[in-house]
């Protein structure tokens, strides 16, 4: 798929080189980057970005956010300058996680998902049918996984609870997702972190 600088969520795991990739289409256009690419976008880095793009311009800038994670605080509190953006200005969102974005910036911004020829390991657990004895089984599996793989089991259990239809999933749960991988960023123990979620999830179980 092609990339265009024009205002979108980029969903990839390849942070870095995907900025390289946008920087490289610039033609008169101005870019403006805030980047966190191994924490979470934090309710600062949102305010660096609406100062930004109230300043005054002719030429059209482009104004990449970049982070893991975007929390739904943040999300929050950028929606109303993505809703009406200043005259020239572009915003694109870049981020790991699909899961995370919440509905209502969907809604404003397209979705493109950069696809990475990468084969997803078995997770080891059957996330439309969470019980009790598999969740403890699974928490024992993963003691010594370290924050960042920890990251990746989360994002794909996350996917998979959305998808499966088999979980209420209200906006306090979704946001759980994404309470995780700050907490995994802070350094809560992964097992903990871990351990919250498939707990939650199933308390949210359809009975």
């Amino acid at each position: 798929m092609s990339l265009t600088l024009t205002s979108q969520v980029i969903v990839t795991s390849k942070i870095e080189e995907t900025i390289m990739l946008l920087e490289a289409l610039k033609s008169n256009e101005r870019i403006i980057k805030i980047v966190e690419e191994d924490k979470a976008f934090s309710v600062d880095d949102a305010k660096e970005v609406i100062a930004k793009a109230y300043m005054a311009s002719e030429e059209t800038t482009v104004i990449i956010l970049a982070a893991k994670v975007f929390s739904p605080v943040v999300q929050n509190k950028l929606l109303k300058v993505i809703e009406e953006p200043p005259k020239n200005k572009v915003f694109i969102l870049i981020t790991q996680s699909k899961s995370t974005i919440l509905d209502t910036i969907r809604s404003r911004l397209p979705i493109v998902v950069l696809s990475e020829e990468r084969e997803e390991e078995e997770l080891g657990l059957d996330v439309k049918q969470l019980s009790l004895s598999t969740v403890y089984t699974f928490i024992q599996d993963h003691k010594r996984t370290n924050a960042k793989e920890m990251s990746v089991i989360i994002e794909r259990i996350s996917k998979e609870a959305m998808t499966s239809g088999m979980y209420n999933l209200d906006e306090k749960t979704l946001s759980l997702f994404s309470d995780c991988y700050v907490a995994l960023d802070m350094g809560s123990p992964p097992q903990f972190v871990l351990n919250t979620l498939l707990l939650k999830l199933l308390a949210r179980k359809k009975r």
